[in-house]
């Protein structure tokens, strides 16, 4: 069942807010927006598809900061609503995530789901010490069939 329209617009406009405010800098403000754009959703947040990218947004703010627990559970969130599980830049940020908090065994299954869905390309705007990582930890040549 989908959102009716006027709480979708309202929802939408949080977040494109949220998302001027995120590329101008303002983290904090931002995560505000989102955070009031998720508190909008009835019922269980994980039945509706916007809280996916809700929490990725949530998340990836964290993440600018550097606040890495909260990052993971925000995108530990995301993959368990529609969507989530699979999408490679959720599956990216809990790797990254993952290795930043020490768990290396979680970061690289997380970090392979990602490189598995959307090839190393989707590292290129990160830190190379992820991709580095995950090249230490796993044959990337045949992980995505390419012999």
């Amino acid at each position: 069942m989908p959102l009716p329209d006027d709480l979708s617009a309202e929802i939408d406009g949080l977040c494109r807010r949220g998302d001027t405010l995120a590329e101008a800098g303002q983290l904090d403000e931002a995560k505000a927006l989102y955070v009031e754009a998720l508190r909008l959703l009835p019922g269980d947040p994980s039945d509706w598809a916007a809280s996916t990218w809700i929490y990725v947004a949530i998340g990836d703010v964290h993440f600018r900061k550097g606040v890495f627990d909260r990052a993971y559970r925000c995108f530990h969130n995301a993959v368990r609503c529609p969507g989530g599980l699979g999408n490679p830049f959720i599956h990216l940020r809990l790797g990254q995530s993952a290795l930043e908090l020490g768990d290396h065994h979680r970061a690289a299954d997380e970090l392979m789901r990602a490189y598995m869905g959307g090839g190393p390309d989707i590292f290129d705007e990160d830190d190379p010490k992820y991709l580095a990582f995950l090249r230490a930890r796993a044959d990337l040549g045949h992980a995505r069939g390419s012999g």
